[in-house]
C-alpha cells in the first residue's frame, strides 16, 4: 500500500511539474524545439512618425530577424490601417527580404478621422499563426516544422491629427 501511495505521490509530482513549464513556456515567450530552430516570429516593426495629418508620409519598417523565418525571395508584407472610427483607410502589400526586413512608406489619406489610429504589419498571404501551432511554411522543406508559442496580432498606434499637411511631406 505504502508502494502504491508513493508512485501516486510522485505521479502526482511529475504531472504538477510538467504542468508548471506547459503554462510557463508560452508566457515566456519560448518553447522547447528539441534540436530544431526555435519558434521565429516576425521582426518588430516601427513607426514614424507617431503623429500625422492626412495628407502626411507616414513610414513602416523592420529590421531582419534574429532568427530564420524563412519567408523566401518573393514574400510580401502587409500593412493596414485603420482609423479612429474602425475603417480599414490603408491596406497594402510591399516587398520583404527572406529575414522579415522590409520599408514601407504610405500616406495618410484624406477623410482619415482623427484620433488613434492602429497599424498592423503581417507577413502576406502566409498562414503563420494557424490553430494547429504549426509552422506551415517548411513544410514539405524537408525541415521539421517547429511550433508557434504565441498568435497576438502586433499593433502600433498612429495619432491623426486635424488639418491637412501638404502632399508628399
Amino acid at each position: 500500500m505504502a508502494s502504491r501511495m508513493g508512485d501516486r505521490d510522485r505521479r502526482a509530482g511529475i504531472c504538477a511539474t510538467i504542468g508548471v513549464f506547459m503554462l510557463l513556456g508560452p508566457i515566456s515567450g519560448c518553447a522547447s524545439s528539441a534540436g530544431r530552430e526555435p519558434p521565429c516570429f516576425p521582426p518588430a516593426y516601427s513607426l514614424t512618425p507617431a503623429e500625422a495629418k492626412p495628407g502626411q508620409r507616414v513610414t513602416v519598417a523592420a529590421p531582419d530577424a534574429d532568427c530564420n523565418p524563412r519567408y523566401g525571395k518573393n514574400a510580401l508584407i502587409e500593412v493596414g490601417m485603420t482609423d479612429a472610427t474602425g475603417a480599414e483607410v490603408v491596406k497594402a502589400t510591399a516587398a520583404m527580404n527572406d529575414a522579415g526586413g522590409f520599408t514601407y512608406t504610405f500616406v495618410v489619406p484624406a477623410g482619415t478621422a482623427v484620433g488613434d489610429a492602429a497599424v498592423t504589419a503581417v507577413p502576406f498571404n502566409i498562414d503563420w499563426c494557424d490553430d494547429t501551432g504549426r509552422n506551415n511554411r517548411v513544410a514539405g522543406t524537408g525541415a521539421d516544422p517547429f511550433v508557434r508559442v504565441s498568435c497576438v496580432m502586433p499593433v502600433k498606434h498612429l495619432t491623426i491629427t486635424g488639418g491637412s499637411a501638404p502632399p508628399g511631406r
